[in-house]
């Protein structure tokens, strides 16, 4: 399997995010670097605490 295949389909494997401010945050799918794994992948979604602005509370 090419990496291709395990790329972050939320950041496009850049590792970040950015919001309608143009703020730029590490990505929460694959934490920040850009590829997830298998193994990741199986992982369920987890929800995350967000301010007011809708940005993620670490």
């Amino acid at each position: 399997m090419g990496s291709q295949e395990f790329r972050c389909k939320a950041c496009d494997g850049a590792g970040l995010l950015m919001d309608d401010e143009e703020w730029r945050y590490t990505c929460t799918v694959c934490s920040g670097d850009g590829y997830v794994s298998s193994f990741e992948n199986q992982q369920g979604s987890r929800i995350n605490d967000v301010d007011e602005n809708h940005r993620i509370l670490d």
